[in-house]
């Protein structure tokens, strides 16, 4: 039923599943003996964050905030609206955010800032996906499993006005969809 909203898949289930195993393996090397802070950026980071968790093998903390900066719409508001903090003291450790999407920057570049103040050891970025055609702020991710035209995707998280996250893959959503 979903799939007819859907013009093409650009990413499979299983591309994901291979990518997270990558970068599972690189994190573990990466963050051993580090005990990081994985922060999972709610809602969309939810599926992508549970299937990279299984893939590294080493201790780490996982806490969730949820920020909001399209509020219904296709392009970002540019408000980084904090709806949920996370709820330990992050000083002095080793912070991961996991996002499903990279497109302005803006809420990573605020939370990067954020965590910064707070003093955290270290603030690293990891992304499902990277729209870099979307940029408005200077920000790069320090580990990305793929990179994305400018199209305005839905799956596996991502969203158009909170549906079609329960995709098992990452599709570009018809225009017609969201242009009425």
């Amino acid at each position: 039923m979903l799939e007819q909203d859907i013009k093409k898949i650009l990413i499979s289930q299983d591309e994901i599943t291979e990518a997270a195993k990558k970068l599972g393996a690189q994190l573990t090397k990466d963050y051993e003996g580090k005990n990081p802070i994985l922060v999972g950026i709610l809602k969309g980071s939810i599926p992508f964050m549970a299937e990279l968790v299984k893939y590294i093998d080493t201790h780490l903390e996982m806490d969730f905030m949820m920020v909001s900066s399209y509020h219904g719409g296709t392009v970002s508001s540019g408000v980084i609206n904090i709806k949920q903090d996370v709820t330990q003291d992050v000083k002095g450790r080793h912070i991961v955010f996991v996002e499903d999407i990279i497109d302005t920057g803006q809420t990573l570049k605020s939370l990067r800032d954020m965590f910064t103040a707070r003093e955290a050891a270290s603030v690293k970025i990891v992304t499902m996906l990277d729209k870099p055609e979307g940029r408005t702020v200077e920000i790069e991710a320090d580990y990305t499993c793929f990179t994305i035209p400018n199209e305005f995707v839905v799956g596996y998280g991502l969203d158009y006005n909170e549906n079609y996250r329960n995709l098992p893959y990452v599709g570009v959503l018809k225009e017609e969809v969201y242009s009425k």
